[in-house]
């Protein structure tokens, strides 16, 4: 019996033990201390791309430079879409804190169609360099530009698939503490993202126009 006893003490013990382990389960801190991390190794990636494009951006194999290729009215308005869609986070960000949850989902929705805009220009512009017959296999330089500008595409195009995904946890279950925080951590990705488009835009098209 007092066998009997204890072990049922014990596997309720073992049971509180596990419900305080499963309610602590992805707590903010570590979850935002990861999502750095993981952003500290995408800094990585891009450092290397742009290494990468240092080097072999003036090897042009007898082709088109990019003061030949590149249009610098297009390359703008692109990134005035990705400027603008950071700001309409932003306001999401706001509309959040205040726990309206309608206004977020406006915010976020206008954010999605900026960067889905931003997408379709970048896709525009690859389309008409292959047209011209600037493809990634013509030289070096054409070969890094479309790895790392097509990089930060792919990465951009994957914040738009999860901002849609996080519409709709937040339209199921609200502005609730779990959702808030992927909304944080989808917020310090969009901002990444712009922060080094302006690299790409000033390291690549600016100066490859001006050289």
């Amino acid at each position: 019996m007092a066998s009997h006893a204890t072990q049922s003490l014990g596997d309720g013990a073992d049971d509180r033990v596990f419900l305080d382990l499963e309610g602590e389960h992805h707590p903010e801190g570590s979850t935002m201390l990861g999502f750095w991390i993981y952003l500290m190794s995408d800094c990585l990636i891009f450092a290397v791309l742009f290494a990468t494009y240092a080097v072999l951006g003036r090897n042009y194999a007898a082709g088109p430079a990019p003061k030949d290729l590149f249009d610098l009215s297009l390359v703008a308005v692109n990134t005035s879409m990705l400027l603008f869609s950071s700001i309409t986070y932003g306001f999401a960000m706001l509309e959040m804190a205040k726990d309206n949850i309608a206004r977020t989902q406006l915010w976020l929705a206008v954010t999605g169609l900026f960067g889905a805009a931003f997408v379709g220009l970048e896709l525009y512009e690859f389309a008409h360099l292959i047209h011209e017959g600037a493809t990634p296999q013509r030289s070096a330089f054409l070969s890094s530009f479309y790895t790392l500008v097509g990089t930060h595409g792919l990465h951009v195009t994957f914040g738009i698939v999860w901002l849609v995904i996080l519409m709709i946890q937040v339209r199921q279950r609200g502005l609730i503490a779990e959702n808030q925080r992927r909304l944080m951590c989808l917020s310090m990705f969009w901002h990444f993202l712009d922060v080094i488009w302006i690299g790409v835009f000033t390291f690549v098209y600016l100066m490859g126009v001006l050289q």
